[in-house]
């Protein structure tokens, strides 16, 4: 594969690494130049207008350029499962699960990919692809990444996590993170703009903002809430999701040792129609006892 990445090595997430991934060399998301996925079929976890009746087109990536201690995916974000395939092979897929019936096609944290994900994106788009291109991430991209997706993607399904930078470096290894993630947002939303719908309530273009309530953390929740609609208000959708669980055997933190109570969702809930959102997604009940986690065990690769 010729050159994708610039000269003084791999610049497509905050950290600048400069990795020289090209030749082999990994950087802070643990893989080379080189594709390498976990999962690729249809999901039906996302939000309603992602998910839809038929499910989305979903590829799960490997790597990842955070490195969140309460991760629910950990074994693809440090890149211990996945499996090497072409940026061809993954203009097949796409196509494969259009084919399959998806409402979209959903790219699971591709940052450190878009080089490649942009070629098989072109490639698909010119062999027919017709669904609409949903870049699902952490919320820390750089700006490098963000412009090889530019008229690529059509929905931003992006995370934003903190607004407490001390937070962001205790559990992601991030403390740049709050603002790196606004200028992430910004450059999505001068991508992409306001949402669109289809009839069916099928988004087709727009972003969701995610936020996952922490255990201890509604402050930063509520102000994460508050910078989002207070700087896009009813053009970005916020998702707020009441889902974590503390994983066994992870070693988690003192303060991560428990699931959210049903009070602390209730607050932030309550907080965002406080300040007057209307454009959210929330979640009821216990989901905490659901599983949102697929196999990933190489299917349609």
């Amino acid at each position: 594969m010729r050159s994708l990445l610039t000269d003084s090595g791999c610049r497509l997430c905050p950290r600048n690494c400069g990795a020289d991934r090209e030749h082999g060399k990994t950087g802070f998301c643990k893989v080379p130049a080189e594709l390498y996925a976990a999962r690729a079929a249809l999901h039906f976890w996302e939000e309603p207008c992602i998910s839809g009746e038929r499910g989305s087109g979903t590829v799960f990536f490997s790597g990842c350029t955070l490195r969140c201690v309460y991760c629910q995916n950990a074994s693809i974000a440090r890149a211990d499962a996945g499996r090497r395939i072409t940026w061809e092979r993954l203009t097949e897929i796409f196509l494969e699960l259009q084919e399959q019936g998806a409402h979209n096609i959903n790219l699971v944290t591709p940052t450190h990919y878009a080089p490649w994900i942009s070629k098989a994106l072109q490639r698909a788009v010119d062999q027919g692809l017709k669904l609409p291109v949903v870049y699902n991430c952490g919320g820390y991209e750089g700006e490098e990444s963000l412009r090889w997706m530019e008229g690529l993607v059509d929905i931003y399904l992006t995370d934003f996590k903190y607004i407490d930078s001390a937070l962001a470096a205790r559990y992601s290894q991030a403390p740049d993170y709050p603002e790196e993630a606004k200028k992430a947002l910004d450059r999505m939303f001068q991508q992409v703009g306001t949402p669109v719908f289809d009839g069916e309530g099928m988004m087709q273009k727009g972003i969701i903002v995610r936020h996952l309530l922490l255990p201890g953390a509604l402050k930063n929740a509520k102000a994460v809430v508050k910078y989002v609609y207070e700087t896009y208000g009813d053009e970005v959708y916020l998702s707020l999701m009441n889902q974590y669980t503390p994983l066994e055997g992870a070693n988690l933190p003192e303060s991560l040792n428990r699931k959210v109570t049903k009070r602390e969702y209730e607050r932030l809930v309550d907080y965002a129609l406080d300040l007057g959102v209307t454009n959210a997604f929330i979640q009821e009940g216990d989901t905490a006892k659901e599983s949102f986690i697929p196999a990933f065990e190489g299917t349609g690769l």
